[in-house]
């Protein structure tokens, strides 16, 4: 789902790791915790960069991804609005291994290092946090790699969309998915045609819905299941 007109202060409350935090924890992040704007097609971070905060979308989509030496892109994750990134780099303390895009205009919520560090030695609950969100985009990242040698392209756009469904690395999406055929087809690995025939042959399965303004998941289950076998 988007946001455009929620506030900062009231995106970082509904963060899910954000109502793990004491009182003091809590005014320190809002004290700390600044916004900026980007706009579609401009970059959030960039690789090569410094990484010196944690990101959270308050609104927009974006979309972490490579360029080849040939100019090639590659696109990894879409990040949905109420999602945040980049920790591993964070804790890794090195510089950001890829770009961040914003897909449409984007406002993102931005912590510092230090904050994020200091949330980490008082808060155990914030820490069990991040131990999860860490294991849950292992297991993302292993299942990209998996669709992505082994699956044809209408069940990897299947299992693209059932990504989202991920209640701890994005917690904000609904059962709309507010992403266009261009969107599906970056995030897939496909051209927005292509990408468009598959998500034809999904609805005539039943499994979702072509609305205005998104994509009506019907069966999520159906989803994460369909496999090559299936398409056509």
């Amino acid at each position: 789902m988007t946001y455009p007109d929620i506030t900062l202060k009231d995106a970082v409350r509904a963060a899910n790791w954000a109502q793990l935090l004491d009182p003091v924890q809590m005014a320190r992040v809002e004290a700390d915790v600044f916004e900026t704007f980007v706009p579609k097609g401009g970059f959030v971070c960039r690789k090569g960069e410094p990484v010196d905060n944690w990101i959270g979308v308050i609104s927009g989509m974006v979309k972490m991804n490579n360029f080849s030496a040939s100019g090639k892109a590659m696109t990894f994750i879409g990040v949905p609005p109420g999602s945040w990134f980049g920790e591993g780099s964070l804790l890794k303390n090195e510089i950001r291994k890829y770009d961040t895009m914003a897909l449409r205009d984007t406002r993102v919520a931005r912590l510092p290092g230090a904050t994020f560090h200091w949330l980490l030695e008082t808060s155990l609950p914030f820490t069990r946090f991040l131990l999860m969100q860490l294991n849950e985009r292992l297991g993302q990242f292993i299942g990209m790699v998996e669709n992505e040698r082994l699956l044809d392209l209408n069940t990897r756009v299947a299992r693209c969309l059932a990504s989202m469904f991920n209640s701890h690395l994005y917690p904000g999406v609904d059962t709309l998915v507010q992403l266009s055929q261009e969107e599906i087809g970056l995030l897939s690995g496909s051209s927005r045609q292509r990408a468009n025939q598959a998500l034809q042959v999904l609805e005539k399965k039943g499994l979702l819905r072509l609305d205005y303004g998104g994509i009506r998941v019907l069966d999520l289950e159906g989803l994460r299941r369909y496999e090559a076998d299936d398409a056509i």
